[in-house]
């Protein structure tokens, strides 16, 4: 039966430990951190060292990763299935609507940009890859949090820091719970200023290679609001065709301005 490695388990929290102090350590700054024997740090740090994960200040000695893994990382995530998906996905929006959009994941307590296409606008909101966002505080991150069967929605919510960007965000966990509701009700997420002043944001939630993502378009509040109804209008066809849909029954999408429609088959194919 697999079991959990301790070592790979320290070897991660030295990289964790890294992003977190973003400073050079020595050995027993590590071994305090990590709490270990500075034997244990030594060998660990060593390793990595001789291996060229991390290296080694001439003078002080204290020790700092290099890009190595960085580009491991980024040679593993340029053939990752997802990001040529959601790079697809989120250009057939942009090219309907002229405003920025992006599509992202859940990463932990947060939700975080996998993809991205700029407005055409000169006055626009602005988003890169690897940007988080709080899932309580933004478009895409309700749309991650609604996706979930509501149980498990409201069990996260509860342990999320509810941080406020803007005077706007919802703090509370009644708040986010019930504008979450709302979104799952009519099958669309929208932010007023919650995580940027003066800008609001639509966003739909499905399944793209395997794994649960926001898509969603943001822009200024003014011109969002004058095409709200066409905006969210393609959110929901790009969903329909290139995204599944909830492995957990739940509330049919209300549409702008149009009736139910009656069930049909999958469109494969966008006009």
């Amino acid at each position: 039966m697999p079991f959990l490695s301790p070592v790979v388990q320290r070897t991660m929290a030295v990289f964790e430990l890294f992003a977190k102090e973003r400073r050079e350590l020595s050995n027993s700054d590590m071994a305090r951190l990590l709490s270990v024997p500075e034997s244990s740090s030594s060998d660990l740090l060593h390793t990595l060292h001789m291996l060229g994960y991390l290296m080694r200040t001439p003078l002080t000695r204290r020790f700092y990763p290099t890009g190595r893994l960085f580009e491991a990382a980024r040679q593993i995530s340029s053939n990752d299935p997802l990001t040529a998906a959601a790079q697809e996905t989120v250009e057939e929006v942009a090219r309907k609507t002229g405003e920025t959009t992006y599509l992202g994941i859940r990463e932990r307590s947060v939700a975080r940009i996998v993809a991205t296409v700029p407005s055409r606008h000169a006055l626009r909101y602005t988003a890169e890859v690897g940007e988080r966002y709080g899932l309580h505080s933004s478009a895409f991150g309700k749309a991650l949090l609604g996706f979930m069967p509501r149980e498990d929605m409201l069990a996260d919510v509860s342990q999320l820091n509810l941080k406020r960007v803007t005077p706007r965000t919802l703090d509370t966990v009644d708040a986010v719970v019930a504008n979450i509701d709302l979104g799952r009700e009519r099958g669309w997420y929208q932010t007023r200023g919650e995580s940027g002043v003066g800008v609001c944001a639509l966003a739909v939630s499905g399944c793209l290679s395997g794994r649960v993502v926001g898509l969603s378009v943001a822009g200024p509040t003014e011109r969002m609001e004058e095409n709200h109804d066409a905006y969210l209008a393609v959110l929901l066809e790009v969903r329909d065709v290139l995204l599944t849909h909830e492995p957990f029954p739940a509330p049919k999408a209300s549409r702008p301005d149009r009736a139910a429609p009656r069930p049909r088959e999958r469109r494969k194919t966008l006009s």
